[in-house]
């Protein structure tokens, strides 16, 4: 082999190696927000080309502004119970499946139930699209792995949930649309944040965390701060 040659040979290698090593970042099941706007296909891709965060900033354009309200009356149980199949109007909903058990089972690769159930996830591995670690996660160490409500409750609280009718307020605490799981470190550090006082460690996914944001506010008529829309826009230049 000549030197010439030998230099192709290695400069091919190393993209495909570049390529390998990309795919292990993005799982090939993980969905861009802008085609999954029913929420059930799983993960979060990022969003790349030029055109298709153009659409982000078409979608985040669309959000009402408002200030911030207060969070007074607050409770978790103001959305029902923690996970409760008893949702109306969204997937999943009324299958007989806790809300959090239908998520791990559709992001979750190599998912494993307990004996007799069709429901109850044990263990599965979790690609985290916040900071991308891939978590082999069983049910023993539960909090390794959580449900992300990516329009926090509280946020949609203070945003006028409280107005809201109780089914209204079930269908927002458990539309797959608004769930990730995500590594447990990373969803108690946004804990109720926007975008403008929280976005995840992984930058590439940022634009695509932002535009699965609007796709919830827009869905169920929650407005966002001006610093948090602002926020959103810039992602996605």
């Amino acid at each position: 082999m000549s030197t010439k040659d030998a230099i192709a040979f290695l400069a091919g290698a190393v993209i495909v190696v570049s390529l390998i090593d990309s795919a292990k970042t993005t799982p090939a099941t993980a969905a861009g927000p802008l085609g999954n706007v029913s929420g059930t296909l799983p993960g979060l891709a990022p969003i790349i080309s030029d055109a298709e965060k153009a659409d982000a900033r078409a979608l985040i354009q669309r959000l009402r502004v408002k200030r911030l309200g207060p969070g007074t009356g607050y409770r978790r149980t103001r959305y029902g119970d923690n996970w409760a199949d008893d949702a109306v109007g969204v997937p999943y909903a009324r299958n007989g499946c806790r809300t959090r058990d239908d998520l791990l089972a559709r992001d979750g690769r190599d998912v494993t139930y307990r004996a007799g159930s069709s429901c109850e996830v044990v263990s599965m591995r979790l690609t985290d699209p916040y900071t991308g670690r891939v978590i082999h996660w069983r049910k023993s160490e539960a909090d390794e792995v959580q449900v992300d409500h990516v329009v926090p409750l509280n946020y949609g609280w203070r945003m006028g949930a409280p107005r809201w009718p109780m089914t209204k307020r079930l269908d927002f605490a458990n539309d797959p649309l608004n769930l990730l799981p995500v590594y447990g470190g990373a969803n108690e550090d946004k804990d109720a944040s926007g975008p403008s006082r929280w976005l995840p460690p992984r930058r590439v996914v940022r634009c695509a965390y932002v535009t699965r944001f609007a796709q919830v506010a827009l869905k169920y008529g929650v407005p966002v701060t001006r610093a948090d829309k602002k926020a959103m826009l810039a992602q996605c230049r």
